[in-house]
């Protein structure tokens, strides 16, 4: 199926996401499309853009990647279809420009979190950088899910998801290396802690279970510290939310 304003070679879209053409992930982020990137753009023009940015996340995280069309896009952003075609050449360009906006912001989380360390300042840095991912994950959830799903996949898109999931994962390996646990291989102890908050915010935000979100963050936050950062087992317990 051909992606509107492209011919059928240059954007097609295959059955794990859009086969985007090789463009640099900084090469559009918060710039917007092709269009866009032809003139300066006013701040009126820079809002304009981003509510059409906010409309296709809102159109992708509902009909999907492949069901969407800029028709629907334009209704959601309250535009023309004459104002989508200044900032962006067609959905697949859109959606570019989404996605190089979340790499810009899961490599800027990545490098945010600080030293963790074993004691209760480690534990609270931790738990707030955990609570920024999953921030992140819910506006970004159709594009980061897009990705996971395309990972395996030989696209041009889904080589772009490793290079940003490869990019979030040693960032992750060097606070890890930090700690000399024992018997903690850094690299896997990595690969393993994005597999699990991302597949478990995924699962929240999808409704396939349901949790309170402290009781996620504190969760979630006491087994990777104790796990990868050789956190001591805390005081206590909080009783946990019940649900039925």
């Amino acid at each position: 199926m051909a992606i509107e304003g492209r011919s059928p070679e240059a954007a097609e879209a295959g059955p794990d996401g859009p086969r985007l053409s090789p463009v640099p992930l900084r090469a559009v982020g918060s710039r917007g499309g092709a269009p866009a990137q032809e003139r300066a753009l006013r701040a009126r023009g820079r809002r304009t853009m981003r509510r059409l940015l906010d409309a296709g996340m809102t159109v992708f995280e509902k009909r999907g990647y492949q069901a969407a069309r800029v028709d629907d896009i334009v209704k959601a952003a309250n535009t023309s279809h004459g104002t989508f075609y200044l900032y962006f050449a067609n959905k697949e360009d859109l959606f570019r420009a989404l996605a190089v906006d979340v790499a810009d912001e899961m490599t800027a989380l990545a490098e945010s979190l600080g030293p963790v360390g074993p004691d209760q300042d480690g534990y609270a840095e931790l738990r707030a950088w955990l609570d920024r991912f999953s921030h992140l994950y819910e506006h970004y959830q159709a594009v980061i899910t897009a990705w996971t799903e395309a990972a395996t996949s030989n696209t041009d898109f889904g080589r772009m998801g490793r290079d940003v999931m490869a990019r979030f994962t040693s960032a992750l390996i060097a606070r890890i290396d930090e700690t000399h646990v024992v018997g903690v291989d850094p690299q896997i102890a990595a690969v393993a802690l994005v597999a699990m908050i991302e597949r478990f915010n995924y699962f929240v935000l999808s409704r396939q279970v349901r949790v309170d979100r402290k009781d996620m963050l504190d969760t979630l936050a006491t087994i990777t510290h104790m796990g990868l950062f050789g956190g001591r087992r805390r005081a206590g317990r909080r009783p946990f939310t019940r649900r039925g």
